[in-house]
């Protein structure tokens, strides 16, 4: 079983995907379409999301994850959120990680969501990460926010809950999505000054959809340069248009991060596996050579 931390010895930035999985209404082969496709890019690792929105997770993200690593020898992180959960039903999602050999987890505390009732046995992503070390032999990544999170009450602050987890034991830090470099490069900077050695991966997703983004934005609080809010505003009822433009965005936006040292990208594919095939075209450096 490969853990993601082993892969950063390398000597270069590490390049992975974000999945999610297929909606309940919708056909559940074309995500298993996507990721063959997703696999000729060479990604180090492929993660999977779970109870995305705050909403029940099901069997769906162990299925994929279980696929990408059995069926096409990819790595796999697994989200794991514990807003809906008891440590009860945490040990038993451990359990059957164990049983399909996956052995990373992304420990998230998740989204509220109000139509459904909370658990308490995990306030927060710190309580979760910590009871998973304690659970076998898992590799731990946890989420950051170059702009903060939104109920944090200050950006230092959000620095030292985070400086928590990785205290607690998370060793990669994969960062929500931002579209001004600048903003990651002053939160690394952050980071580091106050201690925070590891892996921080830089989470990119490209413009493809303007109601999609208006909806991810709401959720994580990125802000977006004015350049490119002219852009989306330009072409929101033009979709080949701003489909083109938002790839455009994204590869010159990991151009600068390759180019400033960025340890390792992280592309939200929103499932698009043409819209990631796209990018790393346009980047011959981004995936590695095997």
């Amino acid at each position: 079983m490969t853990k993601i931390d082993s892969l950063f010895t390398a000597g270069r930035p590490l390049f992975s995907l974000e999945v999610f999985p297929p909606k309940k209404d919708g056909p559940a082969d074309k995500i298993y379409t996507a990721l063959r496709e997703l696999q000729e890019l060479r990604p180090d690792f492929i993660s999977v999301t779970y109870g995305a929105g705050g909403n029940p997770a099901d069997t769906s993200t162990l299925d994929i994850a279980s696929y990408i690593q059995a069926e096409l020898g990819v790595p796999a992180v697994t989200h794991l959120t514990c807003v809906n959960s008891t440590r009860a039903d945490v040990s038993q999602y451990l359990a059957q990680m164990r049983e399909r050999g996956i052995c990373n987890v992304l420990a998230l505390r998740g989204d509220l969501n109000p139509e459904r009732q909370r658990q308490w046995d995990f306030q927060y992503a710190v309580d979760l990460i910590r009871f998973v070390r304690g659970q076998g032999d898992f590799h731990l990544s946890a989420a950051c926010y170059p702009e903060g999170h939104t109920e944090a009450v200050s950006p230092a602050e959000d620095l030292l809950r985070l400086r928590e987890k990785t205290e607690a034991g998370a060793g990669h830090l994969i960062t929500q999505l931002f579209f001004d470099n600048e903003i990651f490069y002053d939160f690394v900077r952050r980071a580091r000054a106050i201690g925070i050695t590891a892996r921080i991966e830089a989470g990119v997703m490209p413009v493809t959809n303007a109601r999609q983004l208006q909806r991810f934005v709401s959720l994580c609080g990125a802000s977006l340069p004015p350049a490119l809010t002219k852009t989306i505003s330009r072409l929101e009822y033009d979709p080949p248009a701003l489909r083109r433009a938002g790839i455009d965005y994204a590869a010159a936006q990991i151009t600068d991060l390759l180019a400033r040292g960025v340890e390792g990208i992280h592309l939200y594919t929103m499932n698009d596996a043409a819209v990631a095939r796209e990018i790393a075209a346009r980047l011959p450096g981004l995936t590695p050579a095997r």
